[in-house]
C-alpha cells in the first residue's frame, strides 16, 4: 500500500483527536453525576448547582485547562430519548401573521383566501403558498393583495413595503419577507424565554421555511408549565371592565332565554368553597352580590356558577363548563339581550385555580367570569407594547406578584386610564392572552410614573414565567403545540441501559464469529472495528451531534457491516490464494479496484444515498439513527480497507504465518454450486404469492397507523400493579370518547392513545386531557398527586412515563414525507446504478427487489399487527427501518450484481446462465456471512434494546432475511430475463473465442 506512513499519521492523529473531544464528555458526565447525588431529583437545585460551578476548572489536559461550561459544550449530548425531557414542536401561526400584516382586514375576498388555505392545504404544502393560490382562485380580478384595504395599509408602507401600484407577483415578495421577518422575531423570543428558563443546553431551532420551531429542553419536568410558557403570546393590555351590577340584568335575561332552547338537566348539588377575594393591584375592590337564587336545576346559566362574584367578577364557574359558556355568549340572540351601551361586551376568563373540599378532598378547578369594555374594533383601551421591564416580586400582602415599567408614551396613557377608573370608581382588567390576571380599582387617584403590578393567585414559580415572558416581548402571532413528546429520566436511563446491553453484546458476538471464521485475520478486522466506534463517537463529540436511542441502535448496526468491507476483502483474497497466488500477491489484489474495492465503493454509495434520504426526510431520533449510520459507513470504510491493510503487512513484515480460514470455516462454500436461474421459476411463484397476499392483507387488513400518520395523543403509563388492558380501556372511553389500551412490554405498562381533541392545540385542552386521563387512573395508584402523575422527575417508576402528541396537519407532513423518503430513495438508487454499471437492466433488477421487500415488510406487519406482543405501528421509526432495509438490500445485490459484471466481462466457462450462475456461487460466502452477522446483531437488539425499539428493529430483521433472499432469486433473474437473447449470445460467443 502506497503511503503507508501517511495514513498510519492519519489514522494516530484521528485516534488522538476522538480520545481528546471524548474526554470532554467523560468529565462533563462525571460533573452531572455528582449534581445529581446532590440535587436529589430537585431540578432547579441540579441546575443551581451547575451553574455555580459553570466557571470552576474540571479538565486539566496539560496544555490547557477547561472549565465545566467549556467542557459540557464539547460533549456529545443525548437526546430527550434518553436523558428525559420535552420535546415540543411549535407552529406558528401564518394565518394570524397574515391577518396582523393586513392589519386585520375586512375584505371578504381576503378572509376567503385564509379559510380556503386552512381548509385545503395537503400534507406538506407551505401555508403561504396554498394562501396565494387561493387569493388568486378568489379575487377574479376585483382586488389585489396590494388594494389599500389588504396588505397596503400603513403597516406596511415605506421603504421595503408593499406599494398600490404593485402587481400580485411583487406583493407576495414582500409578504412572504414579513412572514420569515415574524418568524425569526417569534424564534427569538422563544429563545429568550427558554434561556431564561433553567434548563441545561436547551436547544431551539427552526424546521425549514414552514413556520415550525422545534424545542428540546433537556431535563425539564414541569409538563403544564413550560407548555404555558412556551405557547403563551405575552399579549398584554389593559382593559375597562364592567360590574356585577352593570350586567346582572343581561344575565338573567340570558339565563331565561336559554330555558327556551337548553334542556332543563337536574344539577347534583356541588359542594364548593366560596370564593377568595383576588388580591387588588392597587386597593381592595368593593364587594358585591349576584342575585342567583333562583332554584337549582331550572336555570341553564345560572345553575353554572358555583360561587357568587363582586365587583368586576360576575361569578365563578367549574373550567369544564366555560367552554358551555362561551358558545351561549357568542349566540346572535343572546348578544341582542345586551344593553346599546353594552353590545361591544367582551366576556373572558380569570386565571384558573384549584378549590379542594374539605370534606371529600375533592379537587375541583374554577374560573372567575367577566365581562370586558369592548369597541366595535375589540381594541384595548391600552395595550402592553409599552411595557419595558417586568420582575416578579412580592405584594403589600407578602403574596407573589410581577411589577412592571412602561415607557414614557405608556405611563401618560396609564395615568389617564387610572384617572379615569378613580373617577369613575370602576375596575382596570388587566388581561394576558385573553386570561384576567386581576382586576383592581383605583381608590388614590390617576398613578403616574408608569409602574403598576400584577397580582392575584399565583406561586413564585408562575411569576418568574410571567416576569420572563413580558421582558421577551410578545409572540407575533400564536405559537400552536403541534407536536410533543415528553420522556421521563428513568425512561431515559432504562433505555440507555438496554442500548449499551445491545451494543455490548452485538459487539462480542460479531468480534467471536469474524475470529471463528477468519482466524488471525478475524483479530485484524476486530481491532478495526474497535477503531470505528472511537471514531464514531470522536466525529459526534468533534461537530456536537445528539445521541438518541435510535442512534444507537445505528451504531450497533454499524458494528454488523462494519465487518462487511472486511469480509468482501478477505473473501476476495482467499479467491485469490485458491488461483495460486502468493499471500502477499492475494492481499494486494483483494485491495485493488479490480478486487474488492469496486465492489466495496459502489454498495456503500447506494446505502449513503437511501441514509441521506432518511437524514433528510427525518426529525428527531431518526435523524440520529441516519446521522450515526452515515458517520458509521465512512469510518467503517476507512478502518476496513486502512487499518486492517495496516495490521495485514505488518503482520507479513513480522514473518508470521498468516491465513484467512479456520479449521472450522476452511471448506465453507468452496464448491458450492446452485442452479439460482434454474429455480427462478419457483422463486417467482412464491414471490408472486406473497406480493399479492401483502397487497390483499394491505387492502383488507390494513396496517395499524400509529399517531404519527394518523394524529392523535399518547401515553406510555405504568401502574404500581399489573392491570387488564381492556378493563383501563373501557375506563378511558367514559371519559375521552374512544380510546386504545395495549400492553406495551410488562404486564404493569400499557400505551394508552387517543383522538381527543387533538386538533385543538391550545395549552388548555392539552391540560384538560393530562387532567383526564389522572383523574379516570388514579384509583390504580396509592395516594399520586396529579402532578407527580404527569410531571417527570428522576426516580419516577409509575405514572405517565411518555407522552407523545401529534396533530392531524403534521400527521400528514410526516406521511407525505414518507412516501417521498421511499420514493425518491428507490429513485436515486435506479439512477445511481444505471450510471455506474451502464445497462438500465441492472437498475430494474435492484429496484425489483427491492420493490418485492418493501412489499413483503409491508404485509407481514398487515398480517401480523394485531397478533405479535409488541407494538407493530407504522410510524417514523418503520419508515426509518424500510429506508434501512432498502439501503442493505440495494447492497447485497449491489455486491452480486458486480461479480456477474465481472464474470460476464471475463474468462468464465459456459452458457450465458452457466456464467451467472456461477457468478453468484461465488459471492455466496460472502453473502452469507454479511447477513448472518446483520441477524445475529438484530436478534441481539430486538431482544435487549427495549419494548420502545423492538418493532422498528424486527421490520428490519424481516427486511434483512427478505432482502439477502431477493438479492439472490429475483434481481439476477430479472436482470438476466431482461438482457436480450442476441446479447446473450454475443457473450457466449466472446468466452468461447476467450477460452479456445
Amino acid at each position: 500500500m502506497q503511503n503507508r506512513g501517511l495514513v498510519k499519521f492519519f489514522a494516530i492523529l484521528f485516534a488522538l483527536v476522538s480520545i481528546y473531544q471524548l474526554s470532554f464528555t467523560f468529565v462533563a458526565h462525571n460533573v452531572e453525576s455528582d449534581a445529581k447525588a446532590f440535587a436529589k431529583g430537585d431540578s432547579e437545585k441540579e441546575v443551581k448547582y451547575l451553574d455555580s460551578i459553570g466557571k470552576e476548572k474540571v479538565l486539566n489536559l496539560w496544555v490547557a485547562d477547561f472549565t465545566y461550561n467549556e467542557v459540557k459544550d464539547k460533549k456529545i449530548n443525548k437526546g430527550l430519548d434518553l436523558e428525559g425531557g420535552i420535546n415540543v414542536q411549535l407552529q406558528i401561526s401564518v394565518k394570524d401573521i397574515l391577518k396582523g400584516l393586513a392589519n386585520e382586514s375586512k375584505n371578504p375576498v381576503f378572509n376567503q383566501a385564509l379559510d380556503e388555505a386552512t381548509k385545503n392545504r395537503k400534507g406538506n404544502e407551505n401555508y403561504l403558498d396554498v394562501f396565494f393560490k387561493e387569493f388568486e382562485r378568489a379575487l377574479n380580478g376585483t382586488v389585489q393583495l396590494a388594494s389599500p384595504d389588504i396588505f397596503a395599509n400603513r403597516n406596511l408602507q415605506g421603504e421595503g413595503g408593499i406599494d398600490v401600484k404593485m402587481t400580485n407577483a411583487q406583493a407576495e415578495k414582500v409578504i412572504r419577507k414579513k412572514v420569515d421577518e415574524s418568524v425569526d422575531s417569534a424564534f427569538e423570543v422563544l429563545r429568550k424565554r427558554i434561556d431564561k428558563f433553567g434548563v441545561t443546553q436547551p436547544n431551539i431551532q427552526k424546521i425549514g421555511t414552514s413556520g415550525r420551531i422545534l424545542v428540546e429542553l433537556p431535563g425539564a419536568k414541569d409538563v403544564d408549565r413550560i407548555k404555558k410558557l412556551l405557547q403563551s403570546t405575552a399579549q398584554l393590555e389593559f382593559w375597562e371592565t364592567y360590574k356585577i351590577d352593570e350586567v346582572g340584568n343581561f344575565l338573567m335575561a340570558a339565563n331565561n332565554a336559554l330555558k327556551a332552547t337548553e334542556k332543563n338537566v337536574e344539577v347534583k348539588e356541588t359542594t364548593t368553597s366560596a370564593t377568595d377575594s383576588i388580591s387588588n393591584l392597587l386597593t381592595d375592590k368593593t364587594k358585591d352580590s349576584t342575585a342567583t337564587d333562583a332554584k337549582k336545576g331550572n336555570n341553564p346559566l345560572l345553575d353554572k356558577f358555583v360561587a357568587p362574584g363582586g365587583g368586576p367578577v360576575l361569578g365563578v364557574v367549574n373550567t369544564k363548563d366555560t367552554a358551555k359558556i362561551n358558545s351561549w355568549m357568542k349566540r346572535q340572540d343572546i348578544r341582542n339581550l345586551l344593553g346599546p351601551d353594552q353590545r361591544f361586551a367582551k366576556f373572558v376568563w380569570g386565571k384558573p385555580k384549584t378549590v379542594v373540599d374539605e370534606k371529600t378532598k375533592k379537587e375541583t378547578e374554577t374560573v372567575e367570569f367577566y365581562a370586558l369594555k369592548g369597541n366595535k374594533d375589540n381594541r384595548a383601551a391600552m395595550g402592553g407594547g409599552v411595557v419595558t421591564d417586568a420582575k416578579d416580586s412580592f405584594d403589600q400582602l407578602g403574596k407573589p406578584s410581577v411589577t412592571m415599567q412602561m415607557n414614557g408614551a405608556g405611563a401618560r396613557a396609564w395615568e389617564e386610564l387610572t384617572g379615569k377608573a378613580y373617577t369613575q370608581k370602576s375596575n382596570i382588567a388587566i388581561v394576558l392572552d385573553d386570561i384576567v390576571y386581576s382586576a383592581p380599582g383605583v381608590s388614590s387617584g390617576p398613578i403616574s410614573g408608569g409602574r403598576s403590578e400584577i397580582s392575584g393567585v399565583f406561586d413564585v414559580a408562575e411569576t418568574k414565567d410571567l416576569a420572563n415572558v413580558l421582558r421577551a416581548g410578545k409572540l407575533p402571532a400564536a405559537a400552536e403545540i403541534v407536536q410533543s413528546e415528553v420522556v421521563g429520566p428513568s425512561l431515559g436511563q432504562e433505555a440507555i441501559d438496554n442500548g449499551t446491553t445491545s451494543a455490548l453484546i452485538g459487539l462480542l458476538i460479531v468480534a467471536l464469529w469474524m475470529l471463528v471464521y477468519y482466524g488471525k485475520a478475524g483479530w485484524f478486522a476486530n481491532v478495526a472495528v474497535i477503531v470505528n466506534l472511537l471514531f464514531i463517537f470522536g466525529v459526534m463529540a468533534s461537530f456536537g451531534f445528539v445521541l438518541t436511542l435510535p442512534g444507537i441502535a445505528g451504531i450497533v448496526l454499524t458494528m454488523g457491516t462494519a465487518v462487511d468491507a472486511n469480509i468482501i476483502i478477505y473473501e476476495r483474497a482467499k479467491e485469490e490464494l485458491r488461483a495460486g497466488k502468493t499471500i502477499e500477491e492475494a492481499i494486494k489484489a483483494s485491495f485493488g479496484w479490480k478486487g474488492a474495492m469496486r465492489s466495496i465503493v459502489d454498495a456503500n454509495v447506494t446505502h449513503v444515498l437511501t441514509g441521506a434520504v432518511l437524514f433528510i426526510f427525518g426529525t428527531g431520533p431518526i435523524q440520529g439513527f441516519a446521522l450515526t449510520l452515515l458517520i458509521g459507513i465512512a469510518t467503517s470504510l476507512f478502518t476496513s480497507i486502512f487499518i486492517t491493510r495496516i495490521l495485514l503487512d505488518w503482520s507479513l513484515n513480522k514473518g508470521n504465518k498468516l491465513t484467512f480460514v479456520t479449521n472450522f470455516s476452511k471448506n465453507f462454500f468452496t464448491n458450492f454450486h446452485y442452479d439460482f436461474l434454474g429455480a427462478k421459476k419457483y422463486t417467482y411463484i412464491f414471490s408472486s404469492i406473497v406480493v399479492i397476499v401483502s397487497i390483499v392483507s394491505l387492502a383488507t387488513n390494513g396496517l395499524n397507523e400509529g399517531v404519527d400518520f394518523k394524529g392523535g395523543r399518547t401515553f406510555q403509563v405504568r401502574f404500581e400493579q399489573p392491570v387488564q388492558a381492556d378493563e383501563i380501556r373501557h375506563e378511558l372511553e367514559q371519559v375521552f370518547g374512544s380510546a386504545e389500551a395495549k400492553v406495551f412490554g410488562a404486564d404493569n405498562q400499557l400505551k394508552i392513545t387517543t383522538k381527543y381533541k387533538v386538533e385543538d392545540h391550545s395549552e388548555a385542552i392539552d391540560h384538560e386531557a393530562n387532567r383526564l386521563l389522572y383523574n379516570a387512573l388514579k384509583k390504580h395508584f396509592k395516594d399520586m398527586s396529579y402532578e407527580n402523575f404527569v410531571n417527570i422527575y428522576d426516580g419516577k417508576k409509575v405514572g405517565v412515563l411518555n407522552a407523545y402528541k401529534v396533530t392531524p396537519t403534521v400527521a400528514d407532513d410526516i406521511k407525505t414525507n414518507s412516501y417521498w423518503a421511499v420514493l425518491g430513495a428507490m429513485a436515486i438508487v435506479f439512477l445511481y446504478l444505471m450510471i455506474s454499471f451502464r445497462k438500465w437492466q441492472y437498475s430494474l433488477g435492484a429496484i425489483a427487489a427491492v420493490a418485492h421487500d418493501v412489499i413483503f415488510v409491508l404485509g407481514a406487519y398487515s398480517l401480523l399487527w394485531k397478533y405479535m406482543p409488541f407494538g407493530m405501528e407504522i410510524d417514523q421509526h418503520f419508515i426509518a427501518a424500510i429506508l434501512t432495509v432498502i439501503g442493505y438490500s440495494m447492497n447485497d445485490t449491489v455486491i452480486v450484481f458486480d461479480r456477474v459484471r465481472e464474470y460476464l466481462g471475463g474468462k468464465a466457462r459456459g452458457n450465458f446462465n452457466q456464467i451467472v450462475n456461477q457468478s453468484v456461487n461465488s459471492t455466496m460466502s460472502r453473502t452469507i456471512n454479511t447477513s448472518l452477522t446483520m441477524i445475529l446483531v438484530l436478534l441481539i437488539m430486538f431482544i435487549f434494546g427495549g419494548e420502545s425499539i423492538r418493532g422498528f428493529i424486527f421490520a428490519m430483521l424481516i427486511g434483512i432475511v427478505i432482502g439477502t433472499y431477493s438479492s439472490l432469486f429475483i434481481a439476477t433473474p430479472v436482470l438476466c430475463d431482461t438482457i436480450p437473447d442476441a446479447e446473450h449470445k454475443r457473450i457466449e460467443e466472446e468466452h468461447a473465442r476467450a477460452n479456445a
